[in-house]
């Protein structure tokens, strides 16, 4: 989880074969010490082809092997089939560049509050905050300018990067990644009018609650609870700019893309996928598996499995391409009407020529 990577290996392409559960073809030898991409990978590196768009990068590829799925067997290289090759990627990559090992440290200008509890190899970096009786497990390590408020529990193994916030009596599991910039535990938006309009705030005495395994890009904020809990459950990826109003319920192994916004109280269920710049309105339940396409709104709740997208509002999949298809059919409709109506206005004269002959 630290970005001060390690660069290990090499590897004989027959050991990542067995590291990344991959299937050999070329020299089994060939020696990798390296990840890069097609266009930039040098000699003794290992690249990927996924997706044939990109096949046009392979003629000037200089890596000693490729990635590839079962499709792609045929291409002239040294290669590692995977049956899932982006997650025998992500394998490579950890190989290649694991974390290296610093010598834990409280440093001296970092500011611990009274009560606090810190496990085996915590690091604390330059004017981080920690504040009273919070909690920090074994291996975490919280930089420079981060701040934990009071009575905080953070897991073991978790990374906290510059100027994250994590404020009063918020829970983080294990190996969480919180990226620069986010808050968790932010006020709920809660505001209660008087009878002259006038909003009073209504105070957020709430949690938020953050499982293991959980990463939340930057600049996102994840509010807490007005009563009891914002969860976010164990395996969940969040990019960055996201925000979470109070009591958001989002279910394990959930991607949440770029922008995307939760009003409160909203539940989405295990797997769930909201692409970029979605947008989910309160008190609503998105089942397990669900997928919402980029930029939609979603204004109700949605049954497991569905895929909804289109803007505003989100409908099924299947019915957004129909209409889609429809839209783009317009022009051509457009003209067939024009050409039909051009018709009928001359049946019509002919009609009333006719009418008149037969009147004489």
């Amino acid at each position: 989880m630290n970005n001060n990577l390690e660069n290990k290996g090499p590897f004989s392409l027959s050991e990542l074969a067995r590291l990344l559960d991959a299937e050999v073809k070329g020299d089994p030898d060939s020696h990798i010490s390296g990840v890069g991409a097609l266009e930039s990978a040098t000699p003794g590196q290992l690249s990927f082809m996924i997706d044939a768009r990109y096949s046009h990068l392979i003629s000037g590829c200089r890596a000693s092997a490729l990635i590839v799925p079962e499709k792609f067997r045929d291409l002239d290289f040294n290669l590692l089939i995977a049956r899932n090759p982006q997650l025998a990627l992500a394998k490579a990559v950890r190989l290649f560049h694991s974390d290296s090992r610093e010598v834990a440290a409280i440093h001296s200008s970092a500011f611990i509050g009274e009560g606090v509890l810190f496990g085996e190899g915590v690091s604390v970096g330059p004017l981080a905050h920690v504040g009273d009786n919070s909690h920090i497990g074994a291996g975490t390590k919280i930089a420079p300018g981060a701040h934990v408020g009071k009575e905080v529990r953070i897991g073991e193994g978790c990374l906290i990067h510059p100027r994250a916030v994590i404020l009063d009596r918020c829970i983080i599991g294990n190996r969480v990644i919180i990226q620069a910039g986010t808050v968790i535990g932010s006020d709920g938006y809660g505001y209660a009018p008087d009878e002259l309009g006038r909003y009073l705030k209504i105070p957020q005495i709430g949690i938020v609650q953050i499982d293991d395994d959980v990463e939340i890009g930057a600049n996102s904020a994840i509010d807490r609870a007005t009563f009891g809990r914002t969860w976010i459950k164990r395996g969940a990826k969040i990019d960055n700019l996201v925000h979470m109003a109070h009591n958001v319920e989002v279910g394990e192994d959930s991607l949440l893309l770029g922008q995307v916004g939760i009003a409160g109280s909203t539940r989405l269920g295990n797997q769930v996928i909201l692409a970029a710049q979605a947008g989910v309105v309160g008190h609503i339940e998105l089942g397990d598996g669900v997928k919402v396409g980029a930029q939609a709104g979603v204004h109700h709740s949605v049954k497991p499995g569905q895929i909804v997208a289109g803007g505003l509002p989100a409908v099924a999949h299947d019915e957004w391409l129909k209409t889609y298809g429809n839209i783009l059919r317009l022009p051509r409709l457009k003209e067939a009407l024009k050409r039909l109506g051009e018709r009928v206005q001359r049946i019509e004269e002919a009609l009333k020529k006719d009418d008149g002959h037969s009147s004489d």
